[in-house]
């Protein structure tokens, strides 16, 4: 499968960006696109690109006349000439992740059930090859390592001003034919760069739709916001009881999306991006 960054506007539009902060991005988008890969391919999330098993990720050289890079994903079976029956079924997956990915670390909430979820299912009823391991926590925790590498991407448009935006894709011989994540521009990048503390601590309520018992974060659906927003429990609320809840509401939400007895209380200081959009809660007890 093919992938392409593309940078427009300011010096890009006369074929020019900051070097160093062009070597940057491109390496964000190799990070950012390798990581997603593996979890695709193998189930497992790992920390550094190096890492990736059975797929191998190459560059076309750049074109006369465009800022943009190309990227080449192929499974390993490819490159040996092999049957490429697993590296088509998971390759259907592939951009779709990588959409789910990008967008919802730049806070463009994307219903993970009606879109990603439903695919994998789709995909498990006519293949064995979609590792059992991809769930919704599994993706989540892979946004949280792809951020980084998803705030270098900005490089050109957040540091030397040479782009003024960037789009990536699936594409095919550099043309992008389908958009993965929204336009690059400085708000994503604000978005992602800067997180503030709120001083003053609110009640909300909400329904857990994920939880990781290692690192006491997950995310929980509120109504007023339209999408589940990424919470961390204080180290003051991680006691028996407010895990037990977390826990039941999650059980509850899984079962029944509309039960209302999934729904929780708690009060939280607020994780902002610089606008003052809401990017997570620090949950400092649980009703």
């Amino acid at each position: 499968m093919e992938f392409t960054l593309e940078f427009d506007g300011n010096e890009a539009d006369r074929n020019l960006l900051d070097f160093y902060d062009a070597a940057q991005a491109f390496g964000g988008f190799q990070r950012s696109l390798a990581l997603t890969t593996h979890l695709v391919v193998n189930g497992e999330i790992i920390t550094q690109a190096p890492a990736l098993k059975n797929a191998v990720i190459l560059v076309r050289p750049p074109e006369n006349g465009s800022w943009k890079t190309i990227a080449v994903v192929a499974g390993t079976v490819l490159l040996s000439g092999g049957v490429a029956s697993k590296d088509s079924v998971l390759g259907h997956l592939l951009t779709s992740a990588y959409d789910y990915v990008i967008s919802e670390s730049l806070g463009f909430h994307v219903d993970f059930d009606k879109s990603l979820g439903q695919q994998i299912e789709e995909h498990r009823a006519v293949s064995d090859e979609v590792p059992r391991e991809l769930d919704q926590g599994k993706f989540e925790a892979l946004i949280e390592k792809v951020e980084p590498a998803i705030r270098e991407l900005h490089r050109p448009i957040s540091h030397s001003g040479t782009a003024a935006t960037a789009i990536l894709g699936e594409s095919q011989s550099g043309i992008i034919i389908r958009k993965t994540g929204p336009t690059l521009d400085r708000n994503t990048f604000e978005y992602i760069d800067v997180t503030n503390l709120s001083s003053d601590q609110k009640t909300y309520t909400g329904k857990v739709s994920s939880y990781n018992s290692n690192t006491y974060k997950g995310r929980i659906y509120i109504e007023d916001e339209g999408r589940p927003v990424p919470f961390t429990l204080a180290e003051v609320s991680r006691d028996a009881r407010a895990v037990s809840k977390i826990v039941g509401s999650l059980s509850a939400n899984a079962l029944d999306r509309f039960d209302q007895n999934a729904e929780i209380r708690f009060s939280a200081l607020r994780y902002e991006s610089k606008n003052g959009r809401l990017k997570g809660f620090l949950i400092l007890r649980v009703f």
